[in-house]
């Protein structure tokens, strides 16, 4: 059993930065792929990066390719997604999830354990 918990959301302009966190329970933080999901209001939730187990692999959707950055800190049980260039479409809450698998998936219905959700607004 793994229970994450985001942080780091907020209200931000339009081209500022924002550092999403989510802290793991559990000792077996390491041996899971993580990843970060967002849903926008009336739309379905969406891949937005992960990130393998050692960290060494990473995924983007291309909306955000270039402007966000998924890490982990398996010392710290805690997955990290640095949000640059915001956009008034990035505005969503954010989840953060994890995969009891080695390679990360962009793909939702793998994904075994989920936060709660960090919401992230991005005015114009």
């Amino acid at each position: 059993q793994v229970q994450l918990v985001e942080s780091g959301g907020g209200l931000v302009q339009a081209g500022a930065s924002l550092r999403l966190s989510c802290a793991a329970s559990g000792r077996t933080f390491s041996s899971y792929a993580m990843g970060w999901f967002r849903q926008a209001p009336g739309k379905e939730r969406e891949f937005v990066a992960a990130i393998n187990w050692s960290g060494h692999g990473t995924y983007y959707a291309d909306s955000v390719k270039g402007r966000f950055t998924i890490s982990r800190d398996n010392a710290r049980n805690t997955v990290y997604l640095q949000m640059n260039s915001l956009k008034p479409e990035d505005t969503a809450v954010y989840y953060c999830a994890a995969d009891r698998a080695v390679r990360a998936s962009t793909i939702l219905s793998e994904y075994d354990y989920w936060g709660q959700g960090t919401q992230v607004t991005v005015s114009s």
